[in-house]
């Protein structure tokens, strides 16, 4: 892939959830790649060691001044090159000001026209006249270089978090959460992933993170399920004897294999996609629908993928005994399941009242801190002498 491809990718800091999700949209919309971030820290770091384009920075983060973050990140040489654009609830003369004297390359409104923010955005890349074009490609080659690492020298970390059926209350298996190990660049999960589809990297850093998972379910247990996050490019690449063989070489049950279609990337090739879904599926693989409630996990995904297993979202279990309405959706994806003979399971259960919210609504399986945390020691027994205080 030529750097000239790679989508341009914008850090968003701001801690208002809702105005975040909102932009997110809009930029993802039109073409961009999007980073968020919600304290000083988070924006400084990720700043300064991710492939950032563009920061769209608040003017209040909960720890910070956004004024002041960005004197740090033009202070700093790691990060003095990158645009940044200051959020403003009242951009009145004073605040723009301000902005341009402590480095901001633009300052707008919160409540400007979407389109607005789109063409200055334009504007402040057009006004670098391509003096910004080297600085991007020496991070992108630092992020490819980090990439190429992790996947040489093996450097994931597996972890393991217990899904549980509720009736009776057993264990039904476990997902598989890969994060780096200690010491690279690449700290955040969903940003490492996100980087290695961004740069055609994607399936062997997932086969390296399979692999080692395997290894240590190998050695632990055969006899319960095994979740691992796939993206829909897994499936439709014709490497399916590879994917195979790390299963094979492991001695773990393919119908053991559960495959949860994730939001990391939409599918491409419809047509192909469904036909190797279902050669993986003749041969014992199941699947599941992750993040149902959101992304690319819609009702249309499910009927078209039809999975043997349904994951809930867990913004939507968030507080789920307080919120009438998204106690309706839960029920109706209940009901939508038992219908159709789909396995039902709720992620992010992290209070007892969700529990008992969950379990009122007749959900088949739960998984979340409440019931036990990631870890990367793989203690079946341990996971399962917790069944007696559920039971």
């Amino acid at each position: 892939m030529s750097l000239a491809e790679v989508k341009k990718q914008i850090l968003v800091a701001d801690s208002d959830l809702q105005y975040l999700k909102s932009l997110i949209f809009t930029l993802e919309e039109h073409g961009f790649d999007t980073l968020t971030s919600a304290s000083a820290q988070g924006t400084i770091q990720k700043a300064s060691t991710l492939d950032v384009d563009l920061i769209i920075l608040s003017e209040t983060l909960p720890d910070a001044d956004g004024l002041d973050i960005c004197a740090k990140l033009k202070s700093n040489r790691s990060t003095e090159h990158i645009p940044v654009v200051i959020l403003s609830v009242d951009c009145h003369s004073q605040q723009r000001i301000k902005s341009y004297q402590i480095g901001a390359d633009d300052c707008i409104g919160k409540d400007c026209e979407k389109e607005e923010l789109l063409a200055r955005i334009e504007a402040i890349w057009r006004r670098g006249n391509g003096t910004f074009k080297s600085h991007r490609e020496e991070r992108q080659q630092k992020v490819i270089a980090e990439l190429t690492r992790i996947i040489e020298k093996g450097l994931i970390e597996p972890h393991f978090q217990p899904i549980y059926f509720l009736k009776p209350f057993r264990l039904f298996g476990f997902e598989v959460l890969s994060r780096p190990s200690a010491g690279v660049l690449l700290t955040n999960a969903e940003e490492l992933f996100k980087a290695a589809i961004k740069y055609d990297l994607y399936f062997p850093l997932e086969m390296l993170c399979w692999r080692k998972a395997a290894e240590i379910v190998s050695n632990h247990t055969k006899n319960e399920h095994v979740f691992f996050n796939c993206s829909p490019y897994i499936v439709e690449n014709s490497k399916f004897s590879m994917v195979k063989s790390i299963f094979e070489e492991s001695r773990i049950p393919l119908d053991k294999v559960v495959l949860e279609i994730t939001e990391r990337s939409s599918i491409s090739a419809q047509e192909l996609f469904y036909e190797r879904l279902s050669n993986y599926r003749n041969h014992g693989v199941r699947f599941a629908v992750d993040d149902v409630g959101g992304g690319y996990a819609s009702l249309e995904s499910i009927v078209a993928t039809k999975p043997e297993i349904v994951k809930i979202d867990a913004q939507i279990v968030r507080n789920l005994h307080q919120d009438s309405v998204k106690r309706s959706i839960v029920k109706f994806i209940v009901g939508f399941c038992k219908e159709n003979g789909i396995v039902s399971i709720v992620e992010g259960v992290e209070t007892r009242e969700e529990m008992d919210a969950v379990v009122s609504l007749g959900i088949d399986a739960v998984q979340g801190y409440y019931l036990f945390r990631p870890t990367p020691d793989l203690n079946v027994r341990q996971m399962k002498d917790i069944c007696i205080d559920f039971s």
